[in-house]
């Protein structure tokens, strides 16, 4: 761990689900309560969207202030969790799959193996290391290698409480690139993804790995997206994106509710995006996105286009726009209820990248660059309010061609960015 002196100037929930509360109301729990928490993948309620306030609306031209970094985090493409004082997240390191666990200072306090990891990357290189972020609950962390082992430990020493494994215990196959879900804790349910015959989503009892369901009858194999709750008129459901398929499943049984086509190809990466009984979701190479109605055992298309082929930095909603990278088209803005655009931007630097939303204000990561940019969340037009490159990339870079995949977190009032084993935390509350 490097330590930065403070004026050196800057050159990558709660419990992580109120029992069974309707989402808006756990998002207004987390805000009333005023917790810096960051328990899992996208935050609380899995939307992108930060709880904190007080933020600085412009950064200073060398950018916010760097507070610390650390250098040892290790392959893969896992964003932080932060809850409990505590950092953590998934590294390759020494061809072990592992969760890391730091201090508010950057300093690592421990690491467990989650399982092996080939390190030389999937399919055709394309990077080594986990994909999916860990998520905490209640004294526990459960994290998934790209392999599909999947590992329950101690929050506060890494101490191993169980493990499954994907392919062999549940028939799933590992995608070309690899799992890349971060597990969804409902209750006292742990929810993942394996994809396949024997049921493509799996339910568990969170603390002691005990198999509760599988959703029997649907068969798709696994992508990159992970699930999202949702109660919809009062029954609350999981739902899930495939290659071909938009699913919901009851979140008692696993049975499925409803289904959605999709044409999806090659990859299918970004989490769904639920709002009052609709479902967003948008994927690359090409396909575009959609809106879906879901009620009941019914779901029903709302609009479908291409404005947004998001590739894998995923969209936030924010009082009826939506914001993504859109394949060819730049930063996006799109509307949540019409799919119609509003903007975009193609400039230089803003052409591919992760999105993340706090305080009225868009963080932005450029991919190729790895700078990040700050933009107002407005319908209104693109609205620069500063950019910094980050201090160095990492060396570790079989694979990647140089990019940085991992999306930005802000929360507590830090902004933490990371490039494979390069750990940055900034201060964005000035």
């Amino acid at each position: 761990m490097k330590t930065i002196p403070a004026l050196f100037p800057a050159l990558t929930a709660l419990a992580f689900v109120i029992g069974s509360l309707p989402l808006a109301a756990q998002t207004r729990t987390v805000a009333a309560k005023g917790a810096a928490e960051w328990p899992t993948w996208r935050g609380t309620t899995r939307d992108g969207l930060s709880p904190d306030k007080g933020l600085l609306k412009e950064w200073p031209e060398a950018g916010p202030e760097l507070l610390w970094s650390f250098e040892k985090a290790g392959k893969g493409y896992s964003s932080p969790a932060i809850t409990g004082g505590k950092i953590y997240l998934t590294g390759s390191r020494g061809g072990k799959a592992e969760i890391i666990c730091l201090d508010q200072g950057g300093k690592e306090l421990w690491s467990t193996p989650i399982g092996e990891d080939p390190e030389k990357g999937y399919n055709t290189g394309w990077g080594g290391g986990p994909r999916g972020a860990p998520t905490v609950s209640d004294g526990l962390v459960y994290a998934m290698s790209a392999n599909g082992e999947l590992t329950c430990v101690t929050a506060d020493k890494g101490t191993r409480k169980w493990s499954k494994d994907l392919v062999e215990d549940f028939g799933g196959k590992v995608p070309d690139w690899g799992y890349a879900e971060s597990p969804l804790v409902d209750g006292d349910q742990l929810v993942v993804t394996p994809g396949g015959k024997d049921g493509a989503i799996v339910a568990f009892d969170r603390k002691t790995g005990k198999e509760l369901w599988r959703s029997k009858g649907l068969e798709d194999n696994a992508q990159y997206s992970s699930l999202v709750a949702a109660d919809v008129k009062g029954k609350r459901q999981y739902i899930q994106l495939f290659m071909n398929t938009l699913a919901g499943v009851d979140a008692k049984t696993g049975k499925v509710l409803w289904t959605s086509k999709w044409p999806g190809r090659t990859a299918v990466i970004p989490t769904p995006v639920y709002q009052d009984g609709k479902v967003y979701i948008t994927s690359g190479y090409g396909v575009g996105s959609k809106l879906v109605k879901i009620d009941g055992d019914k779901a029903e298309d709302v609009w479908e286009n291409k404005v947004m082929k998001n590739h894998h930095g995923g969209v936030v909603l924010v009082d009826g726009s939506l914001y993504g990278f859109s394949d060819g088209g730049g930063l996006v803005c799109q509307d949540f209820e019409t799919g119609e655009q509003k903007w975009n931007n193609r400039g230089e630097g803003s052409q591919k990248g992760a999105v993340h939303y706090a305080d009225g204000m868009l963080y932005c990561m450029d991919e190729e660059e790895g700078s990040v940019f700050l933009v107002e969340a407005t319908p209104d037009g693109f609205k620069e309010k500063g950019r910094f490159p980050m201090p160095e990339k990492t060396k570790l870079r079989e694979g990647t061609n140089g990019k940085v995949w991992t999306h930005p977190v802000v929360i507590g009032g830090k902004l933490y960015l990371r490039d494979q084993d390069l750990l940055f935390c900034y201060d964005v509350k000035g």
